[in-house]
Parts: C-alpha cells; structure tokens; sequence
C-alpha cells in the first residue's frame, strides 16, 4: 500500500491522540506527593530531616496499601535555600510532575514566595512550622504553631515562672522574626513593659560572628532586673549564636535563652554542655513518652537505619498533616484538590504526644504547648506545658491591623474576614 502525506499525516495523529491518552492514565498509575525542603544552603540543617520524614511517611502508607487503592510517588526536590527558587520548584511539581499535594517550606518568606502559585494552580501545601501568623490562605493547612499556641505561652511562663523583666528580642532578619517580635513587644507593652526594656536586634541568616552582640546582650542583661533572651534565629546561625553564649559564660540561671526554632536536630549539632538550662517552645519534644511517640522514634530509627538520628517538633507537624491529609483523600474519595480542600476542616489525628489534634475552620491545628530545658545529651526536660490542645489563632489580637479579623474557609469562606465590617478583605475594607 502506498502511503500519501494526508494519509501519513492521520496516522501519526491518531497516534499521537493514543499517546496523549495513555500519558494521562499512564500518570494516574500512582499519586504524586511532592516534597518542597531545602537539602543544601543555610536552611538544610533544619529541613532535611523534613524530607526523610515525610519519605518515611509515605513509605509506611504504601505499605498500607497506599490511598485509593493506588501507591504514594515522593517527589523530591530542593529548592536550596533560595526564596525565589521555592516558587520555580513549587511550580515544577505541580505543572511537570502533577503532585496532587505539597509538603513544604520552613521560612516564611520560602512559604510567602510560593503562595501565589498555589493560589493560581490551585493546589495544596501543608506547612509544617511555627510561623508568625497573620494569615490564612484557602490552599495552605498551617500544621506548625500559630504565635498564641508558641510564642505568647513561652513569653507568659518566663513573666510568671521565671520573674523576667527585660526581654531581648533576637532574630534572623526576615518575615517570621520581624513579626512575631512586633506581637510580642506589643503583648509585653499590654503587661505593664517599658519600651526601655525590650531590645530587639536582628541579624541576616547565616550569621556567624556574634562577639558583639551577644556582650550587648550581657550588658542590657546587668541593669539588675532578670533578662531572658527570646529567639527567632533561624538555621545555621544558631550554632556560633550559642557557642558565643558560653564563650562569654552567659549561663540559663542569668539569662535564659528560649528559642522557637531550635529543636534536637538543631543541637545534634552543638555541644549542648554549656547550654544546659536554656529553653524552647514547641509543640512536641522526643522526649515525651507516650507509647505512640516511641513507636514513631523506633520507624524513624529503622527508616534512617540510625539509632542517633533524633526527632523534632516539625516532624510531627507533618506527621498530623500527611495523615490528615489521608484521611481527607479517603473522605472525598478523590485528590481533585477543591473535594479535598473542602474535607479538611474537620479532620483528627492523634498526636504523638497524648490528645487529638483537628483542623480548624481557619486552616490552623489544635496543638498542646510544651516548654523544655535543654539537657547534656541534648534532649529537652519539660518544665511546663498546657492542660489542653491550644486551637491555632490566624490573627493576633495584640495587633492593631489583625484584631478585628477572622479566618473562617467552612461558613466565612474567607482568610481575612473583617468583623467590625463583615466584608472579606481584611483591615482595609
């Protein structure tokens, strides 16, 4: 038989017709999970781990024969602690390798970076660290502390355990610091602070040489009323910030450090002798003992095929989520991310450290808030913690802009609904 071009040419289209059908079918053979963590860069110290959590999470799943009858895809990608670079990469999973979620970010200016792509592509992100609040997205589920069930509780048991009176505010220079500091100097003002006793001081990520700041801190520190320090420094700088501290013989018993962004994978780092009595808040620590904490510390163990590698708060976080997010699959019965995004609110996942977590109207979880002691072996001896699961505030109501705002994505169908005007659209409207 003797070919024409027209005949030629409707050959290969209908062919052609046959790939671009099997390419869709071929892609629904497994459900794509995408993993957005920095691996290198300022921020890998605190983030990898979040990549070989969430590996073990889906791991475990697919052995559980994965959701919908259909097996989970990691796909891995870095986007280098590069803030620009985290949109780029959030846009690659989505658009080429067609995840049907994200489990992502650390910095806020990483997770604000790619929020307007998971806005246009209508996707979903779960975000798995403490973070400033002031904010409500209807594609993003916020499993880390919002600042009232982190930040307002560890300033609230150094008030009133600890007798503070004068507060250094330090913190990486970058959205998350910046404004939780603002909620927290002005939470201090409403108790009874002098603007005299608040130092706040800001230094760029990967900030190495604290020599002079922190023998400001010592100073501010000898005016004879007790000082503690509260810390935002996110990442890397952490480790000189603490080693300056007993390099200077700052010691917990005169000024206590408590961080919000270092956790047992951040001190896995450090030798923690000189640090001893510092503190941090968080949502969870290793720790605890609960029979479902040591379950997850014995799979964490077997999946990294090391019995040293520790856990922290924002692997938990992403533990509630990706389970929540199962669940929320399994309820819609579909990964189209509108069925998915509506079957959230609602949802429970046990913790890891004793009660039931729920996602929230808001897209905010409910959390239990833990102080703990740093100890010599670099684990943490809880001091303090909460009767009761704290639900996550979107806004603060210490700040001017946020205090008549509500974030409401079941009935309000809003992020920033604003109750003195009941319009959606925040303070300005």
């Amino acid at each position: 038989m003797k070919w024409g071009v027209k005949q030629l040419m409707a050959v290969l289209a209908i062919g052609g017709g046959i790939a671009a059908a099997a390419a869709p079918a071929q892609a629904q053979e497994t459900i794509k999970v995408g993993i957005l963590h920095s691996l290198s860069g300022t921020m890998a110290i605190s983030e990898t781990t979040l990549k070989d959590v969430m590996l073990m999470l889906i791991e475990e799943q697919n052995k559980k024969g994965g959701v919908l009858g259909k097996k989970l895809e990691a796909v891995v990608v870095d986007p280098a602690s590069n803030w620009p670079l985290f949109a780029e990469k959030a846009r690659e999973l989505i658009t080429k390798d067609k995840v049907s979620v994200v489990f992502g970010c650390w910095t806020s200016v990483s997770r604000k970076s790619v929020l307007p792509v998971f806005k246009e592509l209508n996707s979903i992100l779960f975000y798995p660290v403490q973070y400033e609040g002031e904010e409500s997205e209807r594609n993003v589920f916020y499993t880390g502390a919002a600042p009232n069930q982190q930040a307002i509780p560890a300033v609230d048991y150094l008030m009133k355990d600890e007798g503070v009176k004068r507060w250094v505010l330090a913190g990486t220079d970058y959205v998350y610091p910046r404004t939780t500091n603002k909620i927290l100097e002005a939470y201090l003002k409403s108790k009874g602070v002098a603007a005299e006793d608040i130092m706040i001081n800001y230094t760029p990520f990967g900030h190495s040489d604290w020599q002079t700041i922190v023998a400001d801190i010592k100073k501010f520190g000898s005016a004879g009323k007790k000082t503690a320090v509260v810390s935002t420094i996110n990442g890397d700088a952490n480790v000189p910030f603490y080693k300056e501290l007993g390099n200077q013989g700052i010691k917990a018993t005169d000024i206590p450090v408590v961080a919000f962004s270092v956790g047992e994978e951040e001190l896995a780092g450090l030798d923690t002798k000189p640090l001893v009595g510092h503190l941090a808040a968080w949502n969870y620590f290793e720790s605890i003992k609960t029979p479902a904490n040591e379950a997850f510390i014995k799979a964490w163990h077997d999946f990294t095929k090391n019995p040293k590698r520790v856990t922290n708060d924002p692997m938990e976080a992403h533990y509630i989520g990706f389970n929540m997010w199962v669940k929320a699959v399994e309820k819609a019965k579909s990964t189209d991310p509108d069925k998915v995004i509506a079957a959230l609110p609602g949802t429970k996942q046990d913790n890891l450290t004793g009660g039931t977590s729920e996602m929230l109207a808001n897209h905010h979880i409910t959390k239990p808030v833990y102080i703990g002691e740093i100890e010599a072996d670099g684990q943490f001896d809880v001091v303090w913690k909460t009767t009761e699961l704290i639900p996550g505030a979107a806004w603060s109501p210490f700040l001017e802009g946020s205090k008549d705002l509500k974030a409401d994505w079941v009935e309000l169908k809003c992020g920033n609904f604003n109750t003195k005007t009941n319009k959606c659209g925040g303070a300005s409207n």
